[in-house]
């Protein structure tokens, strides 16, 4: 006997976006009623000051304030709220899980690195149609996880580098000197070697906003959509081509781009370089884009409960 639909939120504030999903579970079917992701860069700055800026964080509790009416409206059963890499870091983080906690009413967990690759992989898994062994790459704004498994992770590997942090470090000039773009590569390439392996034959997955923005760019669209986006297979060589293109852009020639959210343009050229490097380093000449990541993990999770 199948268990019965259920309604559920996840919210996911991460280091450059705030994401939310409200979708109706039975088992292993998930059907959309609300979606919706804004780009607020919670890690901005985070590494020189150590918190998170006051805009930021106000630009966060805006967001999510309209986001809890609409999960409101909806109604769900079950609701969950996690935080990363930025909320990890930040020395005011404790004043930012309160304003959610009172505007969302309910209590955000700041989940560990590995917990979040565990989830991503979950979700990656479920929507990447791949059988065999799988690696995730989740590439966010302050970190970078790696989970290998089957069906369950077996094992996972949180960096602290991301397309916020390292735009923060070395990027933010752009155009870059070559110069700079080289030692931004050599810096996360530095930052990967630790990362395990893993053993062939194994699908590689990419999901979260840097692939899927680089995949959108790749294919051309005039405007983002989701399902063709959704399981886009990108080679090494367009991941290094991407990284050729934006690296020859102003920040306001990356906004430009039709598909592109424009919020995303100040950190797309570092997110081409962590991505082309997380592929490099998993020893994959591909990389099959996910558009299901962590939220469909943390529905999937929740729906068993």
């Amino acid at each position: 006997m199948g268990r019965a639909q259920v309604r559920i939120a996840a919210v996911d504030i991460g280091t450059n976006t705030v994401r939310m999903l409200v979708a109706d579970v039975e088992g292993r079917l998930i059907e959309d009623v609300d979606r919706a992701v804004e780009v607020v860069g919670l890690g901005r700055g985070l590494d020189s000051s150590g918190a998170i800026a006051p805009d930021s964080m106000e630009a966060a509790a805006t967001v999510l304030s309209h986001y809890g009416s609409r999960i409101r409206e909806a109604s769900p059963s079950r609701i969950r709220v996690v935080a990363t890499s930025a909320s990890r870091d930040a020395s005011n983080s404790g004043e930012l899980m309160e304003r959610i906690g009172s505007t969302l009413r309910v209590t955000p967990d700041v989940i560990s690195g590995e917990e979040e690759a565990g989830l991503a992989f979950a979700g990656a898994v479920w929507g990447s149609g791949l059988e065999g062994r799988h690696l995730v790459i989740d590439p966010g704004g302050g970190s970078t996880e790696f989970v290998s498994g089957v069906q369950h992770p077996e094992s996972a590997v949180s960096i602290d580098i991301g397309s916020v942090r390292l735009t923060d470090m070395l990027l933010a000039a752009r155009p870059p000197r070559p110069a700079q773009l080289e030692s931004a590569r050599l810096h996360v390439r530095q930052m990967f070697s630790s990362v395990p392996t893993p053993k062939p034959p194994v699908s590689i997955i990419g999901v979260a906003g840097t692939f899927t923005s680089l995949a959108a760019i790749h294919l051309g669209l005039d405007s983002y959509e989701r399902t063709k986006v959704h399981r886009t297979v990108l080679s090494l060589g367009d991941l290094d081509g991407l990284v050729t293109d934006l690296a020859a852009m102003t920040v306001e020639e990356a906004a430009q781009i039709p598909s592109l959210d424009p919020k995303r343009a100040p950190v797309i050229l570092a997110g081409a370089v962590v991505a082309a490097e997380a592929v490099r380093r998993s020893g994959s000449d591909t990389v099959t884009v996910s558009e299901a990541d962590m939220l469909e993990g943390i529905l999937l999770d929740l729906s068993r409960g």
